[in-house]
């Protein structure tokens, strides 16, 4: 299997490259918000593989803004943490839908807003588009789900968050008492980029340790 990894960080993406035996690290000299940024990568990966089977989108940032924030932040807020998902999503369907096989899995976000928080809106908007794309695309052997993370740790989370806080909120939020790792997601994502998963779709699948009160 082939893999294609973009990121921000070309320096984080080195250290991954070199940690699963991946060669050659080509930047972007564009930014991600650009208009056809999702289609300029899509391209790539075709050029470079001929084809692509599994999508994973995971992109995007908290975006907390008041009530008086202008239009250029919620628009910078939903072409980071919707629209790239659904163009690059777009632009490689096409090639998905003549091999009759495809999988898109999207990591998204919590649906139980504390605030205003732009992210919230557009990881909601993700969701909708997600289901409502899977009735268009399943008849091809496509399937498209969301996985909405809960505590994992990570380089942000470890950076961001001192070591008794991150004790204290798993004791008194998460019902198993610990944060999770990118295992922990990574696990339910193979999963549903695999043969065996041909009969999800539409789906969104925290992974949180239980932490968050809605049921559904």
């Amino acid at each position: 299997m082939s893999v294609i990894g973009v990121a921000r960080r070309i320096d984080l993406l080195a250290d991954l490259a070199k940690e699963v035996g991946g060669g050659l690290i080509t930047p972007f000299e564009q930014d991600v918000m650009a208009k056809d940024a999702a289609e300029n990568i899509a391209a790539f990966a075709l050029k470079e593989l001929g084809h692509v089977d599994i999508l994973v989108n995971n992109a995007g940032g908290s975006r907390p803004l008041p009530v008086d924030a202008p239009d250029s932040k919620w628009d910078e807020a939903i072409a980071l943490n919707f629209t790239s998902y659904r163009r690059i999503a777009h632009a490689l369907l096409p090639q998905m839908i003549e091999r009759k096989w495809g999988r898109i899995v999207n990591i998204t976000g919590k649906s139980e807003p504390e605030g205003l928080n732009a992210a919230f809106a557009a990881k909601a908007a993700v969701h909708a588009w997600a289901k409502g794309l899977s009735r268009e695309i399943g008849a091809h052997g496509i399937t498209i789900n969301c996985i909405p993370p809960g505590r994992i740790m990570s380089e942000q989370i470890r950076r961001n968050y001192a070591p008794d806080y991150r004790e204290r909120f798993a004791e008194e939020e998460i019902p198993v008492g610990y944060w999770g790792e990118p295992e922990d997601l990574a696990a339910l994502a193979v999963f549903l980029a695999s043969p065996v998963a041909r009969y999800i779709t539409g789906t969104v699948i925290p992974v949180d340790g239980g932490l968050r009160r809605y049921q559904f």
